[in-house]
């Protein structure tokens, strides 16, 4: 029997999707075209909300717009494809499109994980050393920690890219998943993956457990810190400025530890797609909400921005 090679530049794949029932398609088109808007509409209004207000300018609120822009970029390599396959027969993706798309998904991925803990370092220096708080998480140091969390992201799916980029696709080009993502795509491959999963699994470690580690240990020092507070009162407000950060934290890694920590024989496609909507698409539409409607600060700079819109209207 012959076996057929899809690891050309003009071979491609198709997209199995999250469902392959025909007359779930336009439903699930509107429902997704539903939730990406949302996404849209709500970090872009975080975002103008933010830089209209001159009392938001601070470090937390300066990762949390880039967390938003972050969270624009990361939905936007994956649903608008997803949107199109659903109204699509073919649902197909070129070879060069599937690696393109694994590319920035991991960059913005990443990026999304050193900025959560970019502001897990905000709250510790906040609650643990608030009279060196200004000195400490400076405009410039702020800066070279978002520059930092960039490039390190961007390394990181670069040499990802570049493994995957050396396989071989025999028999089956069906990714059973509604987007490239690295086990999906590997359970394709007729080469050899045990070296690529093991430099994917090291090297995995060691650029997501990173950023995990820091949130671990920035709140294991806030939660020592604040049963030193004497007063309920003051543990409370201390917690209080943490809680939205922490949800945010519990869906993103909870998801994507569910997924790619373990091993490819592990891999279960109905849970992992529902895992990985969470941390894809759930968890970036959830943030404004998240960060917003419990905090005083955010409440009030939506109501400025609003009254200045009107104001400008008029």
């Amino acid at each position: 029997m012959e076996i057929k090679n899809y690891s050309s530049s003009t071979s491609g794949f198709t997209l199995l999707g999250i469902s392959s029932n025909p007359h779930l398609q336009k439903p699930l088109f509107a429902i997704f075209l539903i939730i990406y808007l949302v996404t849209l509409v709500g970090n872009v209004l975080i975002i103008l909300t933010i830089h209209s207000d001159s009392r938001l300018h601070t470090p937390m609120y300066f990762f949390l717009s880039n967390l938003s822009f972050m969270d624009i970029c990361f939905t936007t390599v994956i649903v608008p494809k997803m949107l199109v396959n659903f109204l699509s027969d073919t649902k197909s993706i070129s070879y060069m499109g599937c690696l393109v798309q694994m590319y920035f998904f991991m960059a913005c991925g990443n990026t999304d994980s050193y900025l959560l803990a970019s502001m897990a370092i905000d709250r510790l220096v906040a609650i643990c050393n608030p009279f060196h708080y200004d000195a400490i998480m400076n405009p410039r140091r702020c800066l070279l920690m978002l520059l930092g969390s960039c490039t390190v992201s961007h390394l990181h799916s670069m040499l990802r890219v570049l493994l995957m980029s050396r396989l071989s696709f025999c028999a089956s080009h069906v990714i059973k998943h509604f987007f490239c993502d690295t086990q999906p795509v590997l359970k394709l491959s007729c080469s050899d993956t045990s070296s690529n999963q093991m430099v994917v699994m090291t090297e995995t470690l060691a650029v997501i457990v990173t950023p995990f580690l820091c949130i671990l240990f920035s709140y294991l020092r806030i939660i020592i810190t604040v049963l030193t507070i004497p007063s309920a009162a003051g543990k409370w407000k201390a917690f209080s400025t943490c809680g939205s950060h922490l949800t945010i934290v519990v869906l993103f890694y909870g998801s994507i530890i569910y997924v790619y920590f373990r091993p490819l024989s592990m891999y279960s496609m109905v849970k992992d797609r529902v895992a990985t909507l969470t941390y894809t698409v759930v968890t970036p539409m959830l943030n404004p909400f998240i960060y917003s409607l419990r905090n005083k600060d955010m409440k009030m700079g939506i109501r400025k921005l609003r009254f200045g819109i009107h104001s400008w209207k008029e």
